[in-house]
C-alpha cells in the first residue's frame, strides 16, 4: 500500500467576481481530480489554528501531524533547518525577502511595496544582490553591529540570523499580505531591536535601488528587487519523528525551503528536483517522477508540494492561479495516478490546499479548506467534484494536525 500527499499551496479561495462568482477551483478544468473526488471523499479541514498566523508554516506543520500550538516558533527556523543552519542559544532567524519598493522620490516610509518576491527575481540574481548588499562597507558595518548575518538562497527567500536578538513584543509583518500598501505602518516595530532592523531595511534600499542588476531589470520591463524585508522571526525548533508517529518512511518533494525544513526536522527524506522553482513555470513532471521513483524504491509515503497557486495569487495573477490548478490536475495528478496504476500499487491519496490565498486581498486566510481523500480500492459513489462548496457538504475537521495524516494512513477518524 502506498500513501501520497499532494498539496496545492493556496489554491483554495473565496468566490471571485471576475470568474462569475466562482472560486478558481470551481472555474478551473480539473477532470482527473474531479474523477477521484467522485469516487472518494471530499470534506473540509482547518489547518491554521486560531491565534496563529495563517500561512504555509502553520498549515504544513499541521498537515504533517505537528500541532503548531506546541512547536511553532516562527517560519524562518523551519526554513533555516532546510539549509542546515544551526541556531545557537540566543540566535533568532528571520526570512530576508528580496522585495520591490515603488520608484520615485517619496521618503522610504512613504513608499508602497509592490512585490514580496522582488518581481519573482531569479535565484542567481537574488544571491548576487544580497551578497553585494552585505559586502557594502556601510551596510556591512551596520549589520555587524547588529549581530546580523545572511545565508543566501537560490530564490527571493534568504535567511538572516541575528545573535543575542531581542524579539519580545516585536512586530514583523509578512510582506505578501500587504502588497500595494505604504510600508511605514508595516515596518518593524514593538521594541528597540525593531528599530535596528528598520534601519537596516532603509540602508538596504539605498544600496540596492540603483544596483546594476536592478537597472537592467528596469530596462527589461521587470520590477527591481530594490529592498529587503525581515519577517517570520523565530528561535530553534524541534519536531518529533514522522516515522515514530505514523510508522511510515517517505520523501517530500517541493521547491520551497519551508517544506524541506519540516521534512528534515521530522526525519523524512527531501528530494530536490532540477527545474523546480516554486513558480508557475516549474518542473511538474520531474516532481511526479521523483515521487514514483521513491515509491518504487520501497518508500511507503511521498508528498508533492506545488507552490504555484499561492505565488500567482500573491502576484495578482488570477489567470496564472487558474492555470496552476489546471496543471496540478493534468501534469501532476493525471500522470501520478497513471503511474501508480501501471506499477500495480494500491494507494491512498490525500489532496488539499494548505490554506486559502485570497484573490481579493492577495493574502492568506485561515478558513477551512477542502480536502480530497481517495482510495484506489474503494468507490464511495459520492459523486462530488473537488471544490470549496463540496468540502462543506462532507466531513468537517477543526484540527488538521490531529486528522490529516490519520485520514491518509487509515487510522480511525470519525466521519469517513
Amino acid at each position: 500500500m502506498k500513501y501520497i500527499l499532494v498539496i496545492g499551496d493556496g489554491m483554495a479561495d473565496n468566490p471571485v467576481p471576475e470568474l462569475g462568482g466562482r472560486t478558481p477551483l470551481e472555474y478551473a478544468r480539473v477532470p482527473y481530480i474531479d474523477a477521484l473526488a467522485a469516487k472518494g471523499t471530499v470534506g473540509s479541514v482547518v489547518n491554521c489554528p486560531k491565534g496563529l498566523p495563517p500561512g504555509s508554516d502553520t498549515a504544513i506543520l499541521s498537515i504533517f501531524g505537528n500541532d503548531p500550538r506546541d512547536c511553532y516558533t516562527g517560519r524562518s527556523p523551519l526554513e533555516a533547518a532546510a539549509s542546515g543552519i544551526q541556531l545557537a542559544p540566543g540566535d533568532v532567524s528571520y526570512r530576508c525577502n528580496m522585495v520591490t519598493l515603488e520608484d520615485g522620490d517619496a521618503p522610504f516610509a512613504e513608499k508602497k511595496i509592490l512585490s514580496h518576491s522582488g518581481g519573482s527575481i531569479d535565484g542567481m540574481e537574488s544571491i548576487k544582490l544580497v551578497e553585494d548588499l552585505f559586502k557594502d562597507p556601510a551596510f556591512h558595518a551596520a549589520a555587524e553591529k547588529a549581530g546580523l548575518r545572511v545565508y543566501p538562497a537560490a530564490s527571493f527567500r534568504h535567511i538572516a540570523v541575528q545573535s543575542a536578538a531581542d524579539i519580545r513584543q516585536i512586530v514583523l509583518i509578512p510582506p505578501h499580505d500587504h502588497l500595494g500598501e505604504v510600508i511605514g505602518p508595516l515596518l518593524p516595530s514593538g521594541n528597540a531591536n525593531a528599530e535596528v532592523l528598520r534601519d537596516l531595511m532603509e540602508r538596504a534600499y539605498t544600496v540596492l535601488n540603483h544596483h546594476p542588476i536592478n537597472e537592467a531589470r528596469r530596462a527589461e520591463g521587470k520590477l527591481p528587487a530594490n529592498g529587503v524585508w525581515f519577517w517570520a522571526e523565530g528561535s530553534a525548533v524541534a519536531l518529533s519523528s514522522f516515522e515514530d508517529k505514523f510508522g511510515k518512511r517517505g520523501t517530500v518533494i517541493s521547491a520551497v525551503p519551508l517544506c524541506h525544513g519540516i521534512a528534515r526536522l521530522s526525519g523524512l527524506e527531501v528530494t530536490e528536483v532540477e527545474g523546480a522553482t516554486g513558480e508557475l513555470e516549474t518542473n511538474y513532471e520531474g516532481k511526479v517522477d521523483a515521487a514514483i521513483c521513491a515509491l518504487k524504491a520501497g518508500r511507503a509515503f511521498a508528498a508533492i508540494h506545488i507552490e504555484a497557486p499561492d505565488e500567482c495569487t500573491h502576484n495578482g495573477d488570477l489567470k496564472g492561479k487558474v492555470q496552476a490548478i489546471e496543471w496540478l490536475d493534468s501534469r501532476v495528478v493525471a500522470p501520478l495516478t497513471d503511474a501508480l496504476a501501471e506499477a500495480g500499487f494500491d494507494y491512498r491519496l490525500l489532496l488539499l490546499s494548505d490554506h486559502k490565498t485570497l484573490t481579493a486581498t492577495r493574502g492568506h486566510d485561515g478558513d477551512p479548506v477542502p480536502f480530497l481523500l481517495y482510495d484506489s480500492r474503494v468507490d464511495t459513489g459520492r459523486g462530488l467534484p473537488y471544490t470549496e462548496a463540496s468540502g462543506k457538504k462532507g466531513p468537517f475537521y477543526a484540527d488538521g494536525a490531529a486528522v490529516d495524516m490519520k485520514l491518509l494512513f487509515e487510522e480511525a477518524v470519525d466521519g469517513i
